[in-house]
């Protein structure tokens, strides 16, 4: 790539004069900061801005802005820059767009990290669709709001004003100008007392001071949804700090948040310095994960304080627990971390002082070799063999009994998972190596076939992408022949976790199934049995069906004169009355433009007969199912007909008995009479997956229809609230695509979690089951009306 701006003559030629001038003028600074590719998007991004047609200043303030932004914090994100403003365009005016890109080096140079400056375009993107009049008044607050607000606290406040003041405009731009009293209140609410940005350059000389070499240091943003945010971390060899520290208590009062980062900075760099080799989690339960991390952090800070003793008093005023807490583990891991870092602290508990006597049998071993971590899995290994014995204390919950010390880091830098999953591990057990699947060619996968397919224990699946055929047997495949289902690529979903407020990626994985035929005569036996109730559902469904072009009377501004109306008017004019100005009329095409998918949960528990009938769960919903295809097939809206379960979160299953661009014919039908119920519920991962497939249509307006029996449950997870959260995540980003979820809930006690999931008027409860199969059509119809 040309480090000379002529050689991109052919982008060049496409600006304005005003912009070429430009161009010229700030190259020389591009080059500092851009590499060769770098300054070939920095340069077709300005002709891409060019083309949106929205006046030169569009592209001045890109030619201006992109190189600060990369100066700030890398060239990567430019082209994310670029990409936001190229869609903004549908979105808002060129005016809107020039002060995002003006403001966009004010929030590179807050932010300073380009992940977070990521996020902020997500945040720009998202608050144009929620509030779109005030975008343009907060950008011109930007730089006040980001000398006082995190990035989360500024989505915070964002989002407040949005739903606030969603439909009046007057208050919706005094709010986002910082004009009214509800914007600086909330402004207050959300403010942090010191932010990073604006005290990172003192720590990194504190650092150094001490140590006498530098640390990388970056910012992270983990409160959208709060105002906790992320634990400090050490990955990579960066030291990532949270964007913004309040002051918080000690145990001899408050401690300031500038305090708190030294703290939390001095600590982080202990590690960095003495932690050399990982400590292997092979074969360790949670328990004894949390004590060899502790002893690491007292080993590390022993070592420090050997040469910087005064930092002891920093670190141990950020020590809050007190030897008459003894409540949970978490109350004996702070009195056991503040009592190895803190000669003062009197607690006399027989664990406490064996703690503190094997840290210091163990100190002339650390100071002889500071780099081997090894006496700290020892000594946390003893200490959990005798904890039970010695305190008759609580079970450890590794989601809730956590370090009181706000400075400690999460101490992932020095843990090695090999062959290790620590959420099996809470359910006791390691987990079996994950099968790989390998993508190969024709003829590789013809050299080594012995079978298609591959059992439960194989460690390696080859995949190709399509069925293979024999050659004696054209047109049968050997998955037809030998009965088994094509392997289809899995699909990877995140999954929201309440307690730590974050999603985990890629945590929750969909496995699409062949569903497996049934007696097309059974769906053929319950539309025959349900004929009655199919007669009355006709009269609904002539109602709902589209009646072409009608004309709308009665209004002021319309195409065309509305003859009897102009004529009344006359009437009234010369009878000396005041006539109705309301003469036009306007002709209207009414259609429908709906798509529909019905996700059936298929639990084990669907299998239970209902209270007083001989039919299960699985066969009314079977029979509901029916009677709404048909009702749905007479309205013409496109359906499809999905169903899942879980066998935990790496096997989602999940089937498709009737799809978009499926006909509902006998093989549909069959589909549907070979439906079975097994496993569990993980709602979430299927509500996400049905979402997607919603998306692709093209219809105004998508709704899935869950029909559910119970409550998202499923077999590696203990905590009842995880999983209703995630569903409940599940369906908020479904609705901000576009997607209206509603619930029908088969379980008479589900008042106390569906509304909470999927929203006010957004489920029914359905006490008598025998009575589905007519509930659901009329439900439908109402819905999509």
């Amino acid at each position: 790539m040309s480090v000379h701006l002529h050689d991109h003559v052919e982008w060049t030629d496409q600006l304005e004069p005003a912009s070429r001038e430009l161009l010229e003028h700030r190259w020389p600074d591009a080059t500092k900061v851009f590499s060769g590719r770098g300054l070939d998007n920095y340069v077709k991004g300005a002709a891409a801005l060019r083309g949106l047609g929205r006046g030169h200043e569009l592209v001045d303030a890109w030619i201006d802005g992109a190189p600060q932004v990369a100066q700030e914090i890398g060239e990567d994100v430019v082209g994310e820059l670029a990409t936001t403003a190229l869609m903004l365009a549908s979105k808002t005016s060129g005016a809107v767009i020039e002060l995002v890109l003006a403001t966009a080096p004010t929030a590179a140079r807050r932010l300073a990290d380009g992940t977070l400056f990521l996020q902020y375009l997500q945040f720009l993107n998202t608050l144009v669709a929620q509030a779109p009049r005030g975008l343009r008044p907060m950008l011109g607050q930007l730089d006040a709001l980001f000398g006082q607000l995190t990035l989360g606290g500024l989505r915070r406040w964002a989002t407040w004003g949005a739903q606030a003041h969603r439909t009046n405009y007057e208050e919706q731009i005094a709010y986002f100008s910082l004009q009214s009293k509800e914007s600086l209140a909330m402004l207050q609410k959300e403010r942090k007392g010191t932010l990073l940005v604006d005290v990172q350059r003192r720590i990194n000389m504190y650092l150094r001071a001490l140590w006498g070499r530098n640390f990388y240091m970056k910012p992270t943003a983990g409160d959208f949804e709060t105002r906790d945010g992320y634990r400090p971390f050490i990955e990579d060899h960066f030291i990532h700090l949270p964007d913004a520290y309040d002051a918080v208590d000690g145990n001899a009062g408050p401690v300031d948040a500038t305090q708190l980062y030294r703290a939390a900075a001095a600590h982080a760099a202990a590690h960095v310095v003495f932690t050399r080799q990982p400590i292997s989690a092979e074969s360790l339960s949670p328990w004894q994960m949390a004590l060899i991390g502790l002893v690491e952090d007292a080993r590390v800070e022993s070592l420090t304080l050997a040469r910087f003793p005064g930092l002891r008093p920093l670190w141990a005023s950020l020590h809050t627990a007190q030897a008459s807490q003894g409540r949970t583990a978490g109350d004996w891991l702070g009195r056991l971390a503040r009592a190895l870092l803190d000669p003062a602290y009197d607690d006399t508990h027989p664990w406490i002082t064996q703690g503190r006597t094997l840290l210091a049998e163990a100190l002339p071993r650390m100071q002889a070799d500071p780099h081997d971590n090894s006496v700290s899995w020892e000594l946390g290994v003893q200490l959990a063999h005798s904890y039970r014995e010695l305190t008759q204390g609580p079970a450890f919950q590794p989601r809730t009994d956590l370090q009181t010390a706000a400075y400690r880091d999460d101490n992932r830098y020095f843990w090695a998972f090999d062959g290790f999953d620590f959420e099996r591990s809470i359910a006791a057990g390691h987990e079996p190596p994950q099968q790989l699947r390998k993508q190969v060619s024709l003829m590789e996968f013809v050299h080594e076939l012995e079978v298609e397919g591959a059992g439960d224990d194989a460690q390696e699946i080859w995949v190709l992408g399509t069925e293979l055929f024999p050659y004696e047997d054209l047109g049968v495949s050997f998955n037809q022949s030998e009965g088994r289902e094509p392997v289809l690529p899995p699909v990877h979903y995140a999954e929201w976790d309440h307690m730590i407020q974050l999603e985990r990626p890629a945590w929750a994985t969909v496995q699409e199934r062949r569903p497996k035929a049934g007696d097309v005569a059974v769906i053929d036996g319950i539309l025959a049995e349900h004929r009655r109730l199919i007669g009355r559902m006709k009269h609904i469904l002539d109602a709902m069906q589209p009646q072409g072009v009608q004309r709308i009377r009665k209004l002021e501004d319309g195409d065309e004169i509305d003859l009897n109306a102009a004529l009344a008017s006359v009437i009234e004019m010369r009878l000396g009355r005041q006539p109705d100005p309301r003469i036009m009329m306007r002709s209207v095409r009414k259609t429908r433009d709906i798509s529909v998918l019905v996700l059936l949960d298929l639990s084990q528990s669907t299998n239970d007969k209902v209270a007083g009938q001989d039919q299960t769960v699985l066969e009314l919903t079977r029979s509901a199912c029916a009677v709404l295809a048909d009702a749905i097939q007479k309205v013409g809206d496109p359906f499809a007909i999905h169903g899942f379960c879980s066998d935990g979160r790496h096997d989602v299953n999940y089937w498709r008995f009737k799809d978009f661009d499926q006909p509902y014919d006998d093989l549909a039908k069959a589909r549907l009479a070979g439906m079975e119920g097994q496993l569990s519920t993980r709602m979430g991962a299927a509500i996400r997956h049905a979402a997607a497939a919603l998306k692709a249509q093209r219809s105004s307006k998508k709704l899935l229809l869950v029909i559910t029996d119970g409550e998202p449950a499923d077999v590696d997870v203990r905590d009842p609230q995880y999983l209703r959260h995630d569903t409940k995540k599940a369906v908020e980003e479904a609705g901000r695509h576009g997607v209206m979820t509603y619930c029908m809930s088969l379980d008479p006690r589900a008042d106390q979690y569906v509304r909470r999931i999927f929203g006010e008027r957004h489920y029914l409860v359905v006490d008598k089951v025998d009575k589905l199969p007519e509930k659901l059509p009329v439900l439908y119809a109402g819905l999509t009306r």
